[in-house]
């Protein structure tokens, strides 16, 4: 039996490659950066063939720092970037065109007509989902749309489409394996939630070909290994999951009720409903968070395009911070934001709002602002955001959880923990390993091989490191809140 389990987190900005031993203690992480690419306003790009070869290379990497040697990984994990669209020859491996983040924008006019035209609410019962340029669906039909002799090739079963997590397994697997998992297969707008297959009436409505679907598998299962010349030796390829149901599962979410919000480049909010579908009345999505054996847990999410990438626009498009970790003594330098509220709709807004044409602001500002007040306020976006996303879920629900567990790289901020602990009137729980999304991966590849022996053994590998009790009251939170409500009616379009 191998040593460790690698996770291979495939994100947005990044590949990433971690190695966990039997306590979930990490023994190497290693990191290379993934170019995004803006064509046109809107429009976000990444190249398919970048994608793999960093991640192959933090592969390597990872066991390079950890002085092991192939024989001694057990199984491989993958956590994904979801809804981001590749299209490739099946025979050569090679991509037809660059891939289709999901936060491209590039696909909205399509969703509008298919609202516009009274087709959502097909949609919505189908798949838990909404007509909105963020999923698979309308990407892949642009894609056989707009690329030379794309659509007869898919229809001659030579072309593959796949989220990331299928680009990676067919370029680890040496073109062996077409495959995703029901957390995939769920935010394409193209799976059934009730017959957990691809659905044919969707794939009529969005022109797509049959011939270039993956084959859905359970997350946590046995696929086939790796190709021998990539590492020297074979090695399983043994768990698949969204980045954010990986992260839902390692933060050890593993009942109803119990509910993770993941700080990233976006927020995701996401609660485990269990076998139990919850269909939303509140602007939320409905997926699946994982199928393991013969059982499926849903989630209900609230999705937030901007939430890290907010703080990066401070660093890179203003120029008024150098790093990430200055904005929390900014932001506890001075009492308060002054009347500033950043809204941060670059991309539009996303649950539960929805609006594709929403475009950011900066509300309030005054000759007294400086960037303390804007770097302040842009964290209190975040977790302004995340407030409304926990309303419309404890509408939806009945209760709020008893805590909000926290994972992402924003949540080392203890001001913005803090914040979104007064703002929620609940704790917010931060672990130990804040890499809960590799760690979700891990714990999925490790199950069905037999490193670990139950989710509730993976449970207990959970530690907290610090919980934040909220310290304000209820009038205070309402205030906050619609002060901050209006702030975003003046985007709305």
């Amino acid at each position: 039996m191998g040593k460790v389990v690698m996770a291979l987190d495939q994100g947005t900005t990044s590949s990433r490659t971690l190695l966990f031993d039997r306590q979930g203690k990490i023994l190497a992480v290693a990191q290379r950066e993934v170019t995004q690419h803006y064509p046109r306003p809107g429009w976000v790009e990444h190249d398919p063939e970048e994608i793999w070869q960093s991640q192959l290379a933090t592969a390597r990497d990872a066991l390079k720092l950890a002085g092991l040697a192939p024989a001694d990984v057990h199984a491989i994990g993958i956590a994904n970037q979801r809804e981001t669209t590749v299209l490739w020859d099946r025979n050569s491996g090679e991509p037809v065109a660059p891939a289709i983040v999901w936060q491209c924008r590039r696909t909205a006019e399509r969703c509008k007509a298919i609202r516009a035209a009274g087709d959502e609410p097909m949609l919505r019962h189908k798949t838990g989902l909404v007509a909105d340029a963020y999923f698979s669906a309308t990407k892949l039909a642009w894609l056989l749309d707009e690329v030379p002799d794309a659509r007869r090739r898919a229809e001659a079963g030579e072309l593959a489409f796949g989220t990331v997590d299928s680009w990676l397994v067919y370029r680890l697997s040496g073109g062996r394996l077409h495959i995703t998992d029901p957390s995939n297969a769920s935010r394409t707008l193209l799976f059934s939630l009730e017959s957990q297959t691809w659905d044919a009436e969707l794939l009529e409505y969005f022109r797509v070909p049959d011939r270039v679907l993956p084959t859905v598998m359970p997350s946590s299962a046995h696929y086939g290994d790796t190709h021998p010349e990539l590492f020297g030796a074979p090695v399983p390829i043994a768990g698949i999951a969204g980045d954010q149901q990986a992260a839902l599962f390692g933060q050890g979410c593993l009942e109803p009720g119990m509910m993770k919000n993941t700080y990233g480049t976006g927020c995701f909010m996401l609660a485990n409903t269990g076998e139990r579908p919850v269909r939303s009345e509140e602007g939320l999505l409905t997926s699946i968070a994982w199928r393991i054996g013969g059982e499926t847990h849903h989630v209900l999410e609230g999705a937030i395009f901007i939430a890290g990438a907010a703080i990066q626009w401070l660093r890179d498009g203003l120029g008024i911070i150098a790093s990430a970790p200055e904005t929390e003594a900014l932001a506890q330098s001075v009492p308060d934001t002054g009347g500033v509220y950043f809204v941060p709709a670059f991309v539009g807004l996303g649950a539960p709002y929805w609006n594709p044409d929403a475009r950011g602001a900066l509300v309030g500002l005054t000759q007294g602002t400086g960037r303390a007040h804007v770097a302040r306020a842009a964290l209190e976006a975040i977790a302004f955001q995340v407030a409304e996303l926990m309303e419309a879920m404890t509408r939806e629900l009945g209760k709020p959880p008893d805590a909000l567990m926290v994972d992402g790289g924003a949540s080392a901020n203890d001001f913005l923990c803090q914040i979104q602990a007064d703002l929620l009137g609940i704790p917010v729980d931060r672990p130990r390993n804040r890499e809960t999304t590799a760690a979700g991966a891990a714990y999925l590849a490790g199950l069905a091989t037999g490193f670990w022996d139950s989710p509730e053994e993976i449970r207990a590998l959970r530690t907290t490191e610090r919980v934040f009790e909220p310290r304000q009251t209820a009038d205070w939170r309402a205030e906050q809140i619609a002060s901050w409500r209006r702030a975003v009616q003046r985007v709305l379009l």
